[in-house]
């Protein structure tokens, strides 16, 4: 007997759920006899009687004790607790027909009986813990509730809600809101675009009609709740904008690439954002693929504190890998993903490294310490006005350290190493895009160098990532405008940090080496849309509240971003939105190392035209926007 059943029979409530039970039992054992005999009761059994009934309770008790029913906390009775009684009725039932058959035979005793003591007992044990949750649900946590507002009646206070989307989200939010009234959400209805469901209720509550409604709803409520993590891009700026019209606040529960677990429930409910107007499609991840490659595995995630590292080191934790080590050059990044893994109680499998990708010597001790298996290279600067500024911290950084990374990988039998690349890697006209770009051909030339598989994934803007346009909108409208724009036809791809990182990770799964992945990133979006969209959600009308005003390219910006260069091949793979580029164009690998060791030389100058120059003769794709050299 293990040690949570040893101080389940010391408690009070086990031997009173037990006694009840038992009592249970018997009314069933006794009960199948009077509804087979028309509820008289035949004498000729009355010879039986003491003991059946005292083995029928012994046999079944133990049954259900050795199938955990004494275990669950009986004010949270579910579906899987009413599975398990029904599995353990089921089991006790079969072996005292067997043992009856065996022994004694059915010589007059009639099948039905032990029918009908089957269901009498399922129905029985199930309702008791039923109306346990029931009772408490609805009696005892208001009460406690009461007592908290100081005695005052919570109910009036509680909040109306229409959720939109009748479905399993919908569903589960309802049934999360019932069960715990200290939530103080009532909900009034539903609205969905199914006509099926309409005129019907889930849970007591009514499909009212199609969402388009909403605004001439004749139903007192007070908030809107989207229940749809699968909807569209689309499908979420129509029910936004009708969830406007109302002039009533308005929330959302996250998309699925958004929900790991794909639970939904009232904590994971949040403001409607830009990334639900953007796109929230379901990503269909080869879970077993990434767990082939994570799990039990030293992971090294380079800026694990910015935003795609940090996303990346939760996605990870999910995967059980064996030891995630965290290095980040910021303390405070640092220090804040390690807290907020520490908040998860994610604290036997990761290491926090405070390091610098530059710093080779250090690096090379990080390695020898750790010794991971597979490494997922984020770390870069990635601000294109700042870079076109300081390309020579550009170089040192996504060049030097990336090269750094690589010799190292190699050196230490790292299996996998992925770089994080961008869309502006392609046909580069900045310095941020030149030195990212350069990073992808280390990692061609690299591939296969003492066995490790190097790969590099290519997508475009990250939405809500540091150095992003977004942050910088959202302050401007909060300040009132006006809204600083570069051009009304400046186009850009987006995606969610949650979608680029579940991304990164299935590239990973399917890298054989020396592939660049490319993602699908949709259709390219407006940045003006996208500015429309933002104000609209901070309750405000563009060009009428909150002005526009286009201040023309920066430094190294261009009208529209590329994914793929002259010259690449595409190949699709086995997921829709992953395809990889193939090309034959890249250096040998000691002479690429000859070139990068020129441009370091040339960036310790801090002579900015001199870099972009030899960047040029590296990549003859680069188009280097002009600008006066700057010395510090």
């Amino acid at each position: 007997m293990n040690k949570l059943r040893t101080l389940r029979i010391t408690d009070s409530h086990f031997w009173f759920i037990l006694l009840v039970d038992a009592f249970l039992i018997l009314i069933s054992f006794f009960g199948s006899f009077f509804l087979r005999f028309d509820l008289i009761f035949p004498t000729e059994y009355r010879y039986v009687l003491p003991q059946l009934p005292i083995y029928s309770v012994i046999v079944k008790l133990l049954i259900f004790y050795l199938f955990g029913l004494y275990k669950g906390m009986y004010r949270y009775t579910g579906l899987v607790d009413v599975i398990s009684i029904a599995k353990a009725s089921t089991t006790v039932s079969i072996l005292i027909v067997a043992a009856l058959g065996f022994i004694k035979g059915f010589q007059g005793i009639p099948r039905s009986l032990f029918i009908l003591d089957y269901i009498l007992t399922t129905l029985l044990i199930i309702g008791y813990r039923v109306s346990i949750r029931v009772f408490f649900t609805h009696y005892i946590l208001p009460s406690r509730l009461n007592h908290t507002n100081g005695g005052k009646n919570s109910k009036g206070k509680n909040k109306k809600l229409i959720l939109i989307g009748a479905g399993d989200a919908g569903e589960q939010m309802l049934h999360e809101l019932h069960s715990r009234p200290y939530y103080q959400y009532e909900v009034v209805g539903f609205l969905d675009d199914n006509p099926q469901k309409h005129n019907r209720t889930i849970h007591g509550v009514p499909v009212l009609g199609f969402t388009n409604t909403l605004p001439n709803l004749n139903i007192s409520y007070d908030e809107i709740l989207i229940c749809i993590p699968a909807a569209t891009n689309e499908e979420m700026r129509r029910i936004a904008t009708l969830c406007r019209a109302t002039r009533k606040r308005y929330r959302t529960v996250p998309g699925i690439i958004e929900l790991i677990n794909g639970n939904v429930t009232a904590q994971t409910i949040r403001e409607v954002s830009l990334i639900d107007l953007i796109g929230r499609e379901e990503i269909n991840l080869d879970r077993n693929s990434i767990e082939g490659y994570i799990k039990d595995k030293r992971v090294l995630i380079t800026g694990a504190g910015g935003s795609i590292g940090s996303e990346l080191v939760r996605h990870c934790l999910t995967y059980k890998p064996d030891l995630l080590i965290l290095l980040d050059n910021s303390e405070n990044n640092l220090f804040q993903i390690e807290s907020e893994c520490h908040e998860n109680k994610e604290t036997h499998s990761i290491s926090a490294v405070l390091a610098n990708i530059k710093n080779k010597e250090y690096m090379n001790n990080v390695f020898a310490s750790y010794k991971p298996e597979v490494v997922f290279h984020a770390a870069a600067y990635k601000h294109v006005p700042m870079q076109e500024l300081h390309p020579y911290q550009a170089v040192l950084t996504n060049v030097q350290g990336t090269l750094n990374l690589v010799e190292l990988s190699a050196y230490h039998s790292v299996e996998k190493f992925v770089l994080v690349s961008t869309d502006k890697a392609v046909n580069p006209v900045n310095v941020m895009g030149a030195t990212k770009r350069l990073a992808e051909m280390i990692i061609q030339s690299a591939d296969g160098l003492n066995g490790t598989k190097f790969m590099a994934v290519r997508f475009g803007n990250v939405i809500g990532s540091s150095g992003s346009a977004v942050p910088l909108f959202q302050e401007q409208i909060k300040k009132g405008g006006p809204v600083t724009l570069t051009h009304p036809d400046m186009k850009r791809y987006f995606m969610s940090i949650s979608e680029a990182a579940q991304l990164i990770l299935q590239a990973g799964a399917l890298g054989k080496g020396n592939e660049i992945f490319v993602l699908e990133m949709g259709d390219p979006i407006k940045i003006k849309d996208l500015t429309y969209d933002l104000i609209r959600l901070s309750g405000f009308e563009p060009e009428v509240d909150i002005p526009i005003k286009y201040i023309g390219l920066r430094p190294g910006e261009k009208m529209f971003e590329e994914l793929v260069m002259d010259g690449e091949q595409i190949i699709n793979t086995e997921h829709d939105k992953i395809m990889i580029l193939r090309s034959d164009n890249y250096l040998a690998w000691e002479e690429l190392k000859f070139l990068i060791s020129d441009i370091v030389e040339i960036a310790k100058s801090f002579d900015a035209n001199a870099i972009k120059n030899k960047l040029k003769e590296i990549i003859p794709e680069y188009t280097p926007y002009k600008s006066e050299s700057i010395r510090q």
